[in-house]
């Protein structure tokens, strides 16, 4: 069944929501609610959009969703731009760095949004600015009064801005540090500068520009209302002529189209830009490529228009409609195999003991809504899997029908407490009782119901039946579909709702509403999403499913590395002190998270859940140990401002579970059997996993294979190959390094 069809099947929308007797719509087992209790948030409505947008499912999640749902947008962080909607028009800025201390003793970098220039239409005065178009990284945004229009485009990367109109003629009111003059060489162009940065404007053949005060108004043809603006790498004249020659072909579409590569393991994506060339010569347009799109990339050309920073780092700019990135797939298998030794595994299936008997309670010991709840599931169903693992198959039963049942309690739609409700308003899920603004705000719902949908798996995996979609299956789906659905522009969910396929990461904020921008703190979170995505697909026998998880884990990877963790070296600036941002906004790098300023939280946030998928965090040993030594060092200065962490050793298991993934011997060393655990883990699942790479070895990622669930430990002679096989039928699989493997059906393969 292709994508879009299984969406449709999901809703049922052969039948309309609105008009259903009962406020209970049944999908197989479970059931969603139309209708919120009485106590509990709707969903919030994004009136400011165009009638067109009105008839799909709003993009919330986005670097640019805060123009649906204010008059005028907050700062939307187009990087290596800024723009806002103002009563006056679009504000254009290009934000320099700006270095921030705080009471930490470290430094937050923003790179705040100033108005530069703002295009302001003077046929008309604007009475809101409303989504008019979106694509993988350009929105269209319209200023509009009764029938008239300005329409604006602005797009992640992009140096320019655009701008068309229905009437009238068109102001660029300039910031007091800007000056303009013509360009001699083409009346058309407008050049704007200050001591920094250059702007150059440029007009349609036969209009003229006028200087008013510290405005340059632009007098339009009826025939030729349109204009663009860009930011200039330099003020060279061969810059400016190259800029010319795309300035007239304006953005229309962008789309991300990505295909896994198996016998490479190998993400491909494709970047295409498609124009509308209002005069002259047929442009590619321009765009601007992040690190994460130029590192290490020999398929792009050499010659570029040269480059802008920013708060992502070096931007450089290529005149091309279209370029590609090729990312390495490192794989991860559901779960680690049993641990032989002796002494090892009875230490494991005692702990295992004291824990199921517990199991009941830490299924949910602090929260009530579903973000809580899903860590719970996802805790006892990893717990389930270890003593699966390791052969106590009594226990194993025992947790494996503790989760169901409270799967089943919430998603049989029966309480009015415990519930999900799907709202055509937005077209989403939420889930109640409501946490962390997930339904006022729209926030999180990549972490919250990825936790659902990996705990799911997990039982998918030891009980087949209770995953199809005629029983509890389909409620899942409906999960997937919210955070993942990979059809653009339908009316029940947008197209991969928490995602920027450009930035190359998630953002967890609904509404944007922060002139920092959106923003994403846990990316660790967001990993464990697209892993319980790539196994659920696998397990349903949804082969497209798995390619989409296979593309959203391996690319944020790549955006994790570069932007949090920085392991290359080319991202974070020399006045930032820490070594990883914990929260990355559109404008703001901190060092922080959302409820404490404790260093242990701060850089736990963005490992866990340490599961089999976290295998990433390996990519660069130097960097963990990096990682850990700052840790140790902020401690000591937190402890300096008279505070301690409630536990003292809060999250050790993290940590430990986190060295050991480098350095077996070194994590084990870390870990304290009896300290704290972090409550989405238990003491088992630890005591497992440091015991199982002490004698693994320590995770390999340089070795790939031409399947989607594997994972490679050790060194040289000394190497433990995992596959798993979801399929029916044995099959052979082919490491990069030589080694074959005929992988089990429907089982993890140890050699």
């Amino acid at each position: 069944m292709y994508f879009y069809q299984w969406v449709g099947a999901v809703l049922g929308l052969s039948m309309s929501l609105a008009s259903q007797a009962t406020d209970v719509v049944q999908r197989g087992s479970g059931a969603w609610r139309t209708q919120v209790s009485s106590a509990d948030n709707p969903v919030p409505s994004a009136p400011f959009r165009t009638p067109a947008m009105l008839e799909r499912a709003a993009p919330t999640n986005q670097w640019y969703s805060s123009v649906m749902f204010t008059r005028w947008s907050e700062v939307l962080h187009a990087v290596p731009l800024t723009a806002k909607a103002s009563p006056q028009g679009l504000e254009v800025g290009f934000p320099q760095k700006t270095v921030v201390p705080t009471e930490r003793k470290d430094v937050e970098i923003l790179y705040p949004h100033k108005a530069d220039i703002t295009l302001r239409p003077l046929g008309f005065q604007p009475q809101a600015a409303l989504l008019a178009g979106h694509s993988d990284w350009a929105v269209d945004i319209a200023f509009q009064a009764e029938k008239n229009t300005m329409l604006t485009t602005v797009a992640h990367g992009s140096p320019f801005v655009y701008a068309q109109l229905t009437q009238g003629d068109l102001s660029l009111d300039l910031a007091s540090t800007l000056t303009g003059r013509l360009w001699p060489a083409d009346v058309r162009v407008l050049l704007i500068r200050d001591a920094v940065k250059t702007y150059a404007a440029f007009a349609p053949t036969g209009a003229q520009w006028v200087q008013t005060g510290s405005s340059w108004q632009l007098r339009l043809a009826s025939e030729r209302r349109y204009a663009s603006l860009a930011i200039l790498p330099n003020d060279q004249e061969g810059t400016i002529r190259e800029f010319v020659a795309q300035a007239y072909s304006h953005i229309v579409d962008t789309r991300a189209e990505y295909r896994v590569d198996r016998q490479k393991s190998e993400v491909v994506t494709s970047f295409k830009v498609k124009t509308r060339t209002f005069e002259g010569p047929e442009g590619t347009g321009v765009v601007g490529l992040y690190p994460h799109h130029w590192h290490q990339n020999p398929a792009l050309p050499e010659k570029t228009l040269g480059s802008l920073g920013s708060i992502r780092g070096d931007i450089r700019l290529l005149a091309s409609a279209s370029f590609e990135t090729r990312y390495r797939h490192t794989g991860f298998v559901p779960y680690w195999p049993g641990v032989q030794d002796a002494a090892q595994s009875k230490a494991i299936l005692g702990n295992l003991s004291k824990e199921a008997k517990r199991a009941r309670r830490m299924m949910l010991e602090i929260g009530q809504g579903p973000y809580w709840q899903g860590k719970g599931l996802q805790r006892i169903s990893q717990l389930m899997t270890v003593a699966d693992v390791q052969g106590d198959l009594k226990t194993r039963d025992e947790l494996l029908a503790l989760v169901k049942g409270r799967f089943e309690e919430w998603l049989s739609g029966q309480s009015k407490r415990t519930y999900f409700h799907y709202s055509p308003t937005l077209g989403t899920v939420v889930s109640y009782p409501e946490e962390y603004d997930a339904v006022k705000d729209m926030n999180d719902h990549h972490f919250h119901y990825g936790y659902w949908i990996r705990a799911a798996a997990d039982i998918g995996l030891r009980d087949p039946q209770w995953i199809k979609p005629e029983r509890w299956g389909g409620m899942i789906d409906l999960l997937v579909a919210d955070i993942a659905t990979a059809e653009r522009g339908r009316k029940d969910f947008p197209y991969l709702r928490n995602f920027d396929p450009y930035e190359g990461h998630s953002w967890a904020s609904g509404v944007a509403l922060s002139p920092d921008g959106n923003n994403q703190e846990s990316s660790s979170e967001a990993i464990n999403a697209w892993a319980g995505l790539m196994l659920w697909g696998a397990l349903q026998g949804r082969p497209e499913l798995v390619e989409l998880g296979t593309y959203l884990y391996t690319t944020e990877i790549q955006a994790i590395n570069h932007y949090w963790f920085d392991i290359h070296g080319l991202t974070l600036p020399k006045e930032y002190q820490n070594a990883e941002v914990s929260m990355l906004f559109g404008g703001k790098l901190a060092h922080n998270t959302w409820w404490i300023d404790e260093p242990r939280q701060i850089h736990g946030i963005n490992l866990l859940p340490l599961t089999a998928s976290s295998t990433y965090l390996a990519e660069s040993p130097a960097f963990v140990h990096k990682n850990m030594a700052a840790l140790e060092r902020e401690i000591k200065i937190y402890e300096g401002r008279g505070k301690r962490a409630k536990p003292h050793d809060i999250w050790q298991d993290l940590f430990a579970k986190y060295v050991s993934l480098v350095d077996p011997g070194k994590g084990r060393a870390r870990w304290d059997e009896w300290g704290s655990v972090e409550l989405g883990d238990t003491r088992t699942h630890a005591q497992h996993w440091l015991s199982f790479l002490a004698s693994a070895g320590p995770v390999n990622l340089s070795v790939t294979a031409n399947t989607s669930f594997y994972a490679v430990f050790g060194q040289g002679d000394r190497k433990t190959y995992l596959v798993y096989n979801p399929g029916p039928k044995e099959h052979s699989v082919a490491f990069s390094d030589g080694k074959v493997i005929t992988a089990a059906p429907g089982r993890l393969t140890v050699i």
